[in-house]
């Protein structure tokens, strides 16, 4: 692609979400999240590769139902109330298809069913932007309507994506399909705890954004996209196998690495709301995504490679690649667990 168009279209990128973070009124926010769609559908297709298009139309057609959803939304509301603000979406139909319209744009189950089929079509630099940033605008949204909103829906949207983020991860060998399905879970987990600590849902969402880029950019490494290539993974670069290991862990929740402390500490602040048995719920379905990790893990680290693959063996050749952005998620992903105190003392 063109580095003109390139920069172009990862600078309407971040216009949509700045805007839509900005933005107090429906329609600008509306138009931050259309903005977005449009500048990502063509980074999506640049392959010109029939599932890289299939993807995107999947994409493209899902995210035009969901802004259409969230005008129709925003309109009943302003019919009802008179007004656009974000923040005074008191009418109860508005307010239901807001969140539905926002969890269909992001892959909250049961809305869930485009996500890994998409996200399985592209390449994983794009993978990482449609896992990361592409979730940041809809997010910012569901913070701001999450308090006029029917609680049971939220915990509802959130079990359920746990839920079926561990299930659907078990039976997969494409470890794009498997990060989708982490995706979900973990987006599970922020919402559920939305209505009662909403820093801790802003904590789980940048520790998510961290593990996710520092295991997409791993695997980008090596190139990296199915269970039988990453046997081969031990032999070409040790270290970044074992790095890689360790965050696919702590996306797992696994202590003393990262990934546990968001886990922890809503599972905590949901004991003391009264949700023991939610809180269980939740435990016990990330012991299903821990499942799928390990899965991965024993396959990159525990098992010695075939002589033959069908995959396509790269040269160990030095990589021209840049690994600053690597080396410092990877370092985020692993490493924070210590000064959870100072977070918790900056958060609340």
């Amino acid at each position: 692609m063109n580095p003109y168009v390139l920069a172009i279209l990862l600078s309407s990128l971040g216009l949509g979400t700045t805007l839509t973070f900005a933005s107090s009124h429906w329609l600008l926010a509306w138009m931050g999240l259309e903005i977005n769609t449009l500048a990502i559908t063509p980074l999506m297709a640049q392959q010109h590769h029939p599932r890289a298009v299939e993807a995107t139309t999947k994409y493209f057609l899902t995210q035009a139902t969901a802004a259409a959803m969230i005008l129709f939304a925003a309109t009943t509301n302003a019919w009802t109330t008179g007004e656009w603000d974000i923040n005074n979406l008191s009418h109860p139909l508005a307010s239901t298809m807001m969140i539905t319209a926002l969890a269909l744009k992001m892959g909250l189950a049961p809305m869930h069913f485009w996500l890994p089929e998409v996200l399985q079509g592209f390449d994983l630099l794009t993978g990482l932007i449609l896992s990361t940033w592409q979730k940041l605008a809809p997010f910012a949204l569901i913070v701001q309507v999450a308090p006029t909103t029917d609680p049971i829906m939220l915990t509802s949207l959130g079990l359920l994506s746990t839920l079926v983020g561990g299930w659907g991860g078990l039976n997969q060998t494409q470890i794009r399909k498997i990060l989708a399905y982490s995706s979900i879970a973990h987006m599970g987990w922020m919402i559920i705890i939305l209505q009662y600590a909403p820093q801790l849902t802003l904590l789980a969402l940048g520790t998510y954004i961290f593990m996710t880029s520092a295991a997409f950019l791993s695997l980008k490494m090596t190139s990296t996209t199915k269970i039988n290539t990453l046997t081969m993974m031990w032999s070409k670069a040790p270290i970044l196998t074992t790095t890689t290991a360790l965050t696919l862990l702590s996306l797992g929740g696994l202590p003393p690495l990262t990934g546990f402390m968001p886990k922890w500490l809503i599972l905590q602040e949901m004991t003391k709301q009264g949700l023991p048995l939610t809180a269980t719920i939740m435990a016990l379905a990330a012991l299903l995504s821990l499942y799928f990790y390990l899965r991965l893990c024993y396959a990159m680290t525990l098992t010695i490679s075939p002589n033959t693959t069908n995959a396509t063996t790269p040269w160990r050749t030095q990589t021209t690649q840049t690994t600053l952005t690597l080396a410092l998620s990877t370092t985020i992903a692993l490493g924070l667990l210590p000064i959870t105190p100072a977070i918790l003392a900056l958060t609340t």
